[in-house]
């Protein structure tokens, strides 16, 4: 079979593709059972077991070799490249149609799996009331952590542990997931941290999981106080969860249930800062006006944060923000505002955990 057949044959071959993912989409239950319970989970562990003895991050090794690649294919192919349209916009979908059908087959079909608040049974939505009463909640909770971490309420929570310490401690929270939540249970590590966090900061990720290796990678470059929280957000994508708000929401569940208490502070400050910026969108300054029942040292630590982000913000960042958002939003998500949404998952759990 020649060149041009083969590219034929997996262009069309791309068009089938997302006709059966758009059908299998609209039956969770099927992807539940047959994928997220059952292939994923087969093919997870064997990519965890084989990738995670590795010390480094396998997968952005693949990606920067692709990347390299991708722009040695460009610079060949710049002259004529549009005589030659034809040909190359064979290879481009060839290539794509490969990638579609690894990303789906190895980790995205989760994105179509049953909603996590459908097999609560909890609500996601929420009155402006009971943000109010929870997001005072949260407040007390990340004062009294920082208090008790500091001593005092105007020094900044600066993890002690290294990363690779967080990572293998990570697993703690998992391990005492409430029993509503015992079907996410994790087992063999592959957190690492990302050698292209310098590329992350730019793009505005705090991580993110290799679909193809099962690593989830971290960026360690970010406030430390932070790296709890966002590494076990990303193991919630290794056992299965596409979703955003999902992942925000069993990640904070995670290390607030920890005997860590950094890894306490990490989860509920994270989710305060979250309850703030949903109050904000509700009504401008209803969030800023909290501000002056947090701890001097939280707000630091907040600041910190802030000014991390601040220092990368580049055209860069704004445009994979607008890339991921419509990558989410074709997704069978929200978009980018997805990942504020685990608030009303977090205020939904706390209303069935009373009874």
């Amino acid at each position: 079979m020649n060149k041009i057949k083969s590219k034929y044959l997996l262009s069309s071959f791309l068009i089938i593709q997302i006709v059966v993912v758009k059908i299998l989409g609209q039956f969770p239950s099927f992807i539940e059972k047959n994928y997220s319970h059952g292939l994923y989970k087969k093919i997870a562990w064997c990519n965890r077991t084989v990738f995670g003895n590795i010390p480094f991050s396998f997968g952005d090794v693949i990606y920067s070799l692709l990347i390299i690649l991708l722009i040695r294919w460009i610079w060949k192919t710049r002259k004529g490249f549009f005589k030659n349209w034809k040909s190359n916009g064979l290879t481009i979908l060839s290539w794509f149609s490969v990638f579609y059908f690894l990303f789906h087959i190895l980790w995205g079909m989760n994105y179509y799996r049953v909603p996590l608040h459908e097999k609560l049974n909890i609500e996601k939505e929420y009155t402006e009331e009971e943000l109010l009463v929870f997001t005072e909640k949260m407040i007390a909770k990340t004062n009294a952590l920082q208090l008790q971490i500091t001593g005092n309420d105007s020094t900044a929570v600066k993890v002690p542990y290294s990363d690779e310490e967080v990572f293998a401690m990570a697993q703690n929270g998992y391990a005492k997931l409430p029993k509503s939540l015992q079907e996410f249970h994790y087992a063999n590590e592959s957190i690492k941290p990302s050698l292209l966090r310098y590329l992350l900061s730019y793009m505005g990720f705090g991580g993110y999981i290799n679909p193809f290796t099962n690593e989830a990678q971290v960026n360690t470059l970010k406030p430390n106080f932070t790296l709890p929280m966002t590494t076990c957000h990303e193991m919630g994508h290794q056992v299965g969860i596409g979703s955003e708000s999902e992942c925000n929401f069993i990640g904070f569940i995670a290390a607030s249930n920890h005997d860590d208490l950094y890894f306490q502070y990490s989860a509920y400050s994270f989710i305060t800062n979250y309850c703030l910026g949903n109050l904000e969108r509700i009504e401008e300054g209803k969030g800023k006006a909290f501000l002056s029942k947090l701890n001097v040292g939280v707000i630091k630590n907040f600041k910190e944060n802030e000014a991390f982000w601040n220092s990368y913000h580049t055209p860069i960042d704004t445009f994979f923000e607008f890339f991921y958002d419509n990558f989410l939003k074709a997704n069978q998500q929200e978009g980018i505002i997805s990942y504020s949404r685990f608030v009303g998952l977090a205020i939904g759990f706390e209303k069935i955990s009373k009874k």
